[in-house]
């Protein structure tokens, strides 16, 4: 097994902490009822496909969160609906990755919305003073800007390209599994995020833990 050179990092359930149920309890907060399985780390509707790969614009998918809740909402309670999944990304994540930069080549590849992606990036601005996406990572890919999502393989084919990166140096870290599929078709290693964070995956100089090291 080739020693690892390159990380592409998920974003949210990996370095953002994020909790789904949020977004059906500031459903109900702001006053429908319960809508049964709208958004969850294993379902999602078709808007919101659409919606994270760019091809329908933030009015429209307001206007479906409109529908969907038979609310009279403005803007900005549709934006506290679907802003209520993020929480947060603790100093010692930002830390973590701030040291391996200086080690290997560091990027993201998130699958996000516009209206998630205004909200993150403003609040870790705010909280860090400075871009940490631009900071923390070589390069950050984003699913509504890319026109693909993960599990596509195209979006992974994309990076490593741009990047030039080869597939045995180089991991992806995701927490939902099937999302590990699309990095092993385009000739990635995949590891799977299933409990912990990912300061527990490297140790005080950055090395990997026997895990990560022998991911394929």
């Amino acid at each position: 097994m080739k020693a690892i050179k390159n990380i592409i990092f998920d974003l949210g359930g990996v370095v953002y902490d994020i909790r789904y149920e949020n977004v059906t309890e500031a459903i109900k907060r702001h006053g429908a009822k319960d809508l049964g399985t709208f958004y969850s780390k294993d379902y999602q509707t078709e808007e919101m496909d659409l919606f994270e790969k760019g091809l329908i614009s933030v009015a429209d998918y307001r206007n479906h969160i409109r529908e969907i809740t038979g609310l009279t909402l403005s803007d900005a309670d549709v934006d506290d609906i679907v802003n209520a999944i993020l929480i947060d990304i603790p100093k010692e994540r930002v830390d973590l990755l701030l040291r391996l930069k200086r080690r290997y080549g560091v990027y993201l590849y998130s699958n996000t919305n516009q209206i998630n992606y205004d909200c993150f990036t403003q609040r870790m601005k705010e909280k860090y003073g400075f871009d940490i996406f631009a900071e923390c990572f070589h390069a950050a890919y984003f699913s509504h800007q890319m026109h693909l999502r993960k599990p596509s393989k195209e979006g992974f084919e994309i990076i490593m390209k741009e990047q030039g990166l080869s597939g045995d140096e180089t991991v992806f870290i995701d927490d939902i599994e099937k999302n590990l599929e699309g990095a092993r078709q385009a000739g990635l290693r995949g590891y799977h995020l299933s409990e912990g964070s990912i300061v527990d995956l490297f140790d005080a100089d950055g090395n990997p833990c026997e895990a990560l090291q022998n991911s394929h």
